[in-house]
Parts: structure tokens; C-alpha cells; sequence
């Protein structure tokens, strides 16, 4: 019987205990978590064009094709490679860029500030001594950020090449058929959509803080001092946002609302006003990116 009493005590105290907070460590993973799940929702919703996948195996197929010097199989190979984008061609809204690839890559920065200024120090001295490529390796770790990539075929450009290129194989002009079939593939244009992770975590931590200002402070504060602590992340690590929003805005903003909170704790105005701007703040700060695959 006391055995009962004693587990039915247990549970009524786990009941009635408050939920913890979570951490604001939690909060950012999640927050990372959640945002990797939506860019390959995102990215799962690319229609890959099938077509212009096989135009793009088939023309590199020509130029092996061209050097083992079967010109028969390299004609056999282009016409079917021609076919495949008139395909495309024929319906009435085709767009000018075809995805041929796509995938989600995340990299997150696990230094601090002081590494980071440190490594903007190295990368100046190496610059100063003309040391181009060392300086570029360590700028490659200065990176916080969901990427979502895809490859686009210019279907403006693209047929035209391929159809050129079957004109010299016709005349016999393998050197030029060659050159062709290389720049039209080297017109594959790769467009990057860059999400900062530091500018998501920070708004992921100013909400957490916003639901639990009342009832637990010292979390609360936490979240919002760890969320300065990514926005200045964010800001040495370059990634800027062309909202009227500033760095010093958001850092104002957040100074101001854990004063409230250590006081009179009014505080719902001042995060629903700090929340509305780190999400302008956000979203203008992601940025696409465009380049010739040529380029990497």
C-alpha cells in the first residue's frame, strides 16, 4: 500500500510540475532542423525536366563519341540529343531554364566570434602575400548556411549550340563541333538559394523567448542573449539583408526587451515589433545566386 501511495505522490508531482524550457541550444538545433526540412521540401518540388537531363548525358556522349572518332555514333547521338529539347520546345510555355539537377547542402559554423576575426585577419595577411588559393580555403570555412543548388539548362541558348554543332559534323568540322558542344555545356547555369543559419536561429530564439517571458525570465533572457550572439555571428560572417532593418537595429531592439523583462516584464508589443522585423530581416537576407557551371 505504501508502495501506491508512494508512486501515485510521484506522478502527482510530475503533473503538476512546469514544463522546462528548452534550451536555447534546443532551440537553435531545432530551428536548423526545421529549416533543412523545408528546403528539401523545397527543393523536392524542383521538376527536374527528364528531357533536357538526357539532351545534357546525350551531348556529352557526343564528345566521347568524337573522341574515339566514331562520327557516325557522334551525328546518331546529337540528333537524338536535338530531338530530346525540341520535345520541350513544342509546348507553348516552355521556360527559359530547364532544372537538370538539384539538391540541399547544409554547413554550419561551430566557431565564435573570436575565430572568426581571427581567420578575417589570416586571410588578409595571405592576400597581402599574394597567396590567393590559401586564403580562399579558409574563406570556404567562413560559411554558415542551407544551400539549396540547382542546374538549369538555358533552353534559349542551349538547342542552338547543338544544332550548330551538328552543321560542322556535317562539314566535317570536328575541331569546331568540338568547341561548340564544350561552351554549350559549359552554359549550364547553377543558381544557389543561400538561407544563413545564424539569422535562423536568432528568430527561432527571439519566439522561444516571447512564450516564456512570463513565466520564466532567466530563459528567456538566455534566448535573447544567444540570439544577439548569432546576429553578430551573422553580421562577421557577412550575410546582409537589403531590409531597411540594420544589424544595430535588431541588437537595440533585443537590449531593450530583456531591460523590460528584468522589470516591469510589459514585454509583448516590444517582441511582436522585434519578431515582425527579424523576419523582414530574414527573408531579405537570402539570397540566389547565379553562375556559369564553367565557373566551378
Amino acid at each position: 500500500m505504501k508502495k501506491v501511495m508512494a508512486s501515485l505522490t510521484a506522478a502527482a508531482i510530475l503533473i503538476s510540475s512546469p514544463t522546462l524550457a528548452k534550451t536555447s541550444a534546443e532551440v537553435s538545433k531545432e530551428a536548423v532542423k526545421t529549416a533543412e526540412s523545408k528546403a528539401k521540401a523545397t527543393q523536392e518540388q524542383i521538376h527536374i525536366v527528364k528531357e533536357a537531363v538526357e539532351a545534357v548525358v546525350l551531348t556529352k556522349k557526343v564528345l566521347i563519341d568524337l573522341e574515339k572518332k566514331d562520327l557516325k555514333k557522334a551525328k546518331e547521338d546529337l540528333e537524338k540529343a536535338i530531338g530530346k529539347l525540341e520535345v520541350i520546345l513544342a509546348f507553348k510555355n516552355a521556360p527559359l531554364m530547364l532544372p537538370i539537377d538539384s539538391e540541399v547542402v547544409a554547413v554550419e559554423y561551430t566557431g565564435d566570434l573570436k575565430s572568426i576575426k581571427e581567420s578575417l585577419e589570416l586571410v588578409k595577411d595571405l592576400l597581402d602575400k599574394n597567396k590567393v588559393q590559401d586564403a580562399r580555403r579558409i574563406l570556404d570555412t567562413l560559411q554558415s548556411e542551407i544551400d539549396i543548388i540547382t542546374i538549369n539548362l538555358p533552353l534559349a541558348s542551349y538547342p542552338q549550340a547543338l544544332k550548330l554543332a551538328a552543321k560542322y559534323l556535317n562539314e566535317g568540322k570536328i575541331k569546331e563541333a568540338e568547341d561548340v558542344l564544350d561552351m554549350a555545356l559549359n552554359t549550364l547555369v547553377k543558381e544557389i538559394t543561400v538561407i544563413p543559419i545564424p539569422i535562423l536561429k536568432a528568430q527561432a530564439l527571439v519566439d522561444a523567448a516571447s512564450k516564456i517571458a512570463k513565466k520564466d525570465k532567466n530563459q528567456a533572457i538566455k534566448h535573447l542573449e544567444e540570439a544577439k550572439r548569432q546576429l553578430k555571428i551573422a553580421e562577421a560572417l557577412g550575410y546582409t539583408s537589403t531590409s531597411d532593418t540594420t544589424y544595430k537595429m535588431l541588437y537595440d531592439a533585443i537590449e531593450k526587451l530583456e531591460k523590460e523583462i528584468k522589470g516591469k516584464n510589459r514585454s509583448e508589443k516590444l517582441f511582436e515589433n522585434l519578431i515582425e522585423k527579424l523576419k523582414e530581416f530574414k527573408e531579405k537576407a537570402i539570397r540566389t545566386l547565379h553562375s556559369s557551371e564553367a565557373n566551378q
